[in-house]
């Protein structure tokens, strides 16, 4: 393929004399440390990925202590973040390595591929940060700098072109310095060759960018992907009694696996303000008819990849004990160090909202 070589020395050139990015994980070499920052970054934009790399990496130094932690102390580190099976895998892996690999990251691409919640994105980041190991890495920034450079409109998101960006990207790759070529790519993707308003004018590869020379830079790289959105509404009742609140932990294959939050009924929509003392679904799950309703939220939302969650919270204060045993009582104490939503963590988090 014509202009390769000049890509690359370009953008190796540029990483030395111009990459001023900083990230906490740049220049990493310890594979757990590495680890930790790319499976936060699934999902997340890398200025919110830093703040909960650093409370991560303070709480967790190594593998070893991660093992050790239990769910509820890593989820509430994780608090806000969503995506929350990266957690499972997390304390998953941590414990196979720990107990299993006597505490040693794997060093070998393969291997590391093995391990729960590695995919071959994170297992080529990992064997090239600290392994020095010839495996390109492609994310969102390395496709569109490859598909904007090179002129290609084939989808990313498809088989096709997964395949075909990946076939590319490994044959540009700096085989003397995979780590630092990586590196540089990523970030050429942040710095110049943004999503919106990429800096075209600044940019060293502009003489040979195929879809600068051919105005399609707005256009590529192209994706298919149409995402529909589910909307729900969860009516959370606050439900206290003898100055306790009632949650409990979600744990069926739904949005928030293994999160906690408090007593819900979920409708299409929001459940009737003038009518909530003597709404039938309040009634039955709160198995009694005299309680008070001390405080109405208004609506929040939470937009999650593939749903709209909105939400509004009911406190209730009870005369007897909430009967239904997938819910317990907490204290307010307690309940400050539980991992909620992040529609309910940001609920919680509200200056003006009060449990006592």
């Amino acid at each position: 393929m014509q202009n390769t070589n000049f890509f690359s020395n370009t953008l190796l050139e540029w990483n030395e004399t111009e990459n001023n990015r900083q990230m906490p994980w740049k220049g990493e070499s310890d594979p757990y440390r590495i680890w930790i920052s790319e499976i936060i970054l699934q999902q997340t934009r890398v200025q919110q990925g830093m703040e909960y790399y650093n409370r991560f990496i303070a709480a967790f130094p190594d593998i070893k202590t991660l093992s050790g932690a239990s769910e509820n102390e890593v989820y509430k580190l994780w608090e806000g973040l969503g995506y929350y099976s990266r957690c499972k895998n997390l304390l998953a892996t941590a414990k196979f390595i720990n107990e299993e690999l006597n505490g040693r990251f794997p060093d070998k691409y393969e291997d590391i591929l093995t391990l729960k919640g590695i995919g071959t994105y994170t297992a080529s980041a990992i064997a090239s940060f600290a392994f020095n190991q010839p495996f390109a890495v492609l994310d969102g920034n390395v496709f569109r700098v490859l598909s904007r450079f090179f002129g290609k409109e084939i989808p990313i998101n498809t088989t096709e072109g997964k395949k075909f960006y990946s076939r590319l990207a490994q044959s540009l790759l700096n085989k003397k310095a995979p780590g630092k070529y990586n590196q540089a790519l990523m970030d050429f993707g942040a710095i110049i060759c943004k999503p919106a308003a990429p800096l075209c004018l600044l940019c060293p590869l502009q003489k040979k960018c195929v879809a600068l020379l051919k105005n399609k830079v707005t256009a590529l790289p192209v994706n298919t992907k149409k995402i529909s959105q589910k909307e729900r509404f969860f009516n959370y009742l606050v439900v206290e009694y003898d100055h306790q609140i009632y949650v409990r932990k979600r744990t069926g294959k739904d949005i928030w696996q293994n999160l906690y939050e408090f007593t819900l009924i979920e409708t299409k929509v929001g459940l009737d303000e003038t009518k909530l003392t003597v709404n039938k679904e309040i009634k039955k799950i709160l198995n009694q008819a005299d309680f008070t309703i001390k405080y109405i939220s208004p609506k929040i939302s939470q937009k999650l990849t593939h749903q709209l969650i909105t939400g509004r919270f009911i406190h209730i204060e009870l005369k007897k004990p909430l009967s239904i045993h997938e819910y317990f009582q907490v204290n307010h104490q307690q309940i400050k160090t539980l991992p909620f939503p992040k529609l309910i963590a940001s609920y919680l988090a509200d200056k003006n909202v009060s449990l006592n």
